[in-house]
């Protein structure tokens, strides 16, 4: 049986100290930086996600199938985010959020817990907290290019097209014709 050397057992005892540091060659400011960023980011999309389905799921009147579906359609979508994101955080070295605990301490959208919200509301409701991620992604984006971190720039850069997709939708599905039905 072969001998492990004195450095290769130190080696790994180093290791196993930092298990979750992920080789990069960012600057330790710049992981720190762009992680945390990232992870504010993910509270908000996690937020959303539940708002999003908590209005999906309460959904009534006239309107209901459409916006009923819209709302569905753009929840997967703010779910399909939350994978990569936290992905990309360890990518770095980073690390993630770790509890709904830690995602209500950290998430900026607003909860809403009513009984009742008119259908109009709600809409109008997501629409300005997509709004308000895409400036939050764009603030981030900053961060990404202030560190040269150009992968963590290039998702955003989707999350933004697709937020404001949303934002676009909300808007549209919720606008009130003038006389002339325009």
């Amino acid at each position: 049986m072969k001998k492990v050397s004195a450095k290769k057992v130190q080696d790994l005892k180093q290791r196993q100290g930092t298990p979750l540091t992920t080789p990069t060659d960012l600057r330790s400011k710049g992981v720190k930086d762009i992680a945390g960023a990232l992870n504010a980011i993910l509270a908000d999309v996690f937020a959303l996600y539940l708002k999003t389905k908590n209005f999906h799921w309460h959904m009534s009147g006239p309107h209901f199938r459409d916006y009923h579906l819209l709302l569905d359609d753009q929840a997967d979508q703010l779910y399909a985010m939350t994978d990569p994101i936290a992905e990309r955080i360890r990518k770095l070295g980073g690390t993630t959020l770790r509890s709904i605990g830690h995602i209500a301490r950290t998430q900026r959208v607003l909860d809403n817990d009513a009984a009742y919200v008119q259908p109009l509301d709600m809409l109008a409701e997501l629409r300005d907290d997509n709004k308000m991620l895409a400036a939050r992604l764009r603030e981030v984006h900053g961060v990404c290019d202030e560190h040269r971190d150009i992968a963590t720039a290039s998702l955003i850069e989707v999350w933004i097209d697709e937020t404001e997709r949303r934002t676009w939708f909300l808007f549209e599905a919720s606008r009130q014709g003038d006389a002339t039905g325009h």
